[in-house]
């Protein structure tokens, strides 16, 4: 319950990830070294402040220990990268390759997911020293590997960069879900606070006509990003910015919550089965509403951004408001034009669009394929990026995706309006 640092990454960070480009020439180790170990110590920065109980816990199968993403985070480039790409490197111990494996059935069996918490051993100790010992031998590899070997490998270690920063994110979530249980309301870091919105009013308009989309093919993008498409843009308004609190208030006020009418069938079965009045973290005091933070338990400050709504309830909220949700494609070209405040930074946004493959989409060869493209059923995308997303990890063209009940992450919305 100690007190964690006061801002989410080191301001040096900024400099050192991302990484240069992988077609830059020559290829600069120093750079990738640089990279490396931003990363891997932004990890251990955000774990530092926890207890060796604060790291074991796991309140919810959709959530992971924090002591599970430092080892499963460094499991990824053994698997992916030592041993296939460092000739003669010896396993640190086989038996973690089990406990920390997540999805990648082609890589080997797992532990049941839901049963991530009971893995007491090996400790945050033996954790830190599994760490230590993938990162030297990444390092050395880096310096030492020859320049075609390195060419081979890099998208390996770049993608296992990224992985990371997910899972940092992920991290800080799993953690305020596990506090949000505790009925002492602990704390991670006093000083933590969402950042001022822009809070600038109106909208914009997006012209109908034909868009393009999709990794464009400069820089780092996951595959299901890709390729780069043509796309209907059907003209329509969206909102500089995003939904705040004290628009969720009068959403409540008038009774949200309580009107049939304005939900999916779904998404009221979430409200009566998981008695949903209002956002995740929400509780009801005398003076009013208080929300779960990293900082502890706060009064919900009607200005911010709200956060922790499922798609259920972001599709009601526009409902009621007689809007509508962005499609991706729309929020993309919005963000990507500058047409939109606080696209990054504060809240993941809730879009109308399905996760499905973009066309032409082919997911990457062997166990990595899995990473996206399996998981292209009954989800929605969610774009731009949140409080707990780390620096260099946002891009106009990022598609995150949760299932339409979830909202343990920092999830928010702006509204659109009707197309055509």
């Amino acid at each position: 319950m100690a007190a964690g640092a006061a801002h989410l990454t080191h301001p040096e960070s900024r400099a050192a990830f991302p990484p240069p480009p992988l077609d830059a020439r020559p290829i600069d180790r120093d750079a990738w070294i640089a990279a490396f170990r931003t990363v891997r110590d932004e990890t251990e920065r955000r774990a530092a402040p926890l207890s060796p109980e604060d790291q074991q816990i796991q309140s919810m199968e959709d959530a992971s220990p924090t002591k599970w993403h430092r080892a499963h985070t460094t499991w990824f480039f053994e698997q992916f990268l030592l041993r296939e790409h460092l000739p003669g490197y010896a396993i640190y111990d086989e038996r973690l390759h089990y406990l920390f494996n997540s999805y990648y059935v082609q890589a080997g069996p797992r532990q049941p997911r839901f049963m991530r918490g009971m893995i007491t051993r090996p400790t945050t100790a033996e954790t830190a020293a599994y760490r230590a010992h993938v990162d030297r031998a990444v390092t050395v590899w880096l310096r030492e590997t020859s320049d075609a070997a390195l060419e081979r490998a890099l998208p390996i270690l770049e993608i296992g960069l990224y992985h990371e920063q997910q899972h940092q994110e992920l991290m800080f979530t799993d953690l305020l879900h596990a506090f949000a249980q505790n009925p002492l309301d602990p704390v991670y870091d006093p000083a933590w606070s969402m950042p001022t919105a822009q809070a600038n009013a109106g909208k914009a308009a997006l012209e109908r006509g034909i868009a393009r989309i999709g990794h464009a093919g400069q820089g780092f993008a996951f595959d299901n990003e890709s390729p780069e498409h043509d796309v209907l843009m059907l003209g329509t308004t969206i909102d500089r910015g995003l939904v705040t609190n004290r628009d969720w208030l009068a959403f409540m006020a008038d009774g949200g919550y309580a009107r049939p009418e304005l939900w999916l069938n779904e998404g009221w079965l979430c409200v009566q089965r998981d008695g949903w009045e209002a956002p995740g973290y929400w509780r009801r005091e005398s003076d009013g509403w208080s929300t779960m933070s990293l900082a502890g338990r706060r009064t919900v400050d009607a200005d911010a951004p709200v956060t922790h709504v499922s798609y259920f309830e972001a599709d009601a909220y526009a409902r009621w408001a007689g809007r509508d949700l962005p499609t991706e494609a729309e929020w993309e070209v919005a963000a990507r034009d500058g047409l939109i405040d606080d696209a990054f930074g504060l809240v993941w946004q809730w879009t109308r669009s399905a996760y499905g493959p973009y066309p032409g989409y082919r997911p990457v060869a062997g166990a990595l394929g899995e990473y996206n493209g399996k998981f292209m059923s009954s989800q929605y995308v969610l774009r731009g990026s949140s409080v707990a997303t780390p620096d260099g990890h946002a891009r106009p063209g990022y598609r995150n995706f949760f299932y339409p009940h979830q909202r343990w992450q920092f999830t928010g919305l702006r509204l659109a309006d009707a197309r055509g």
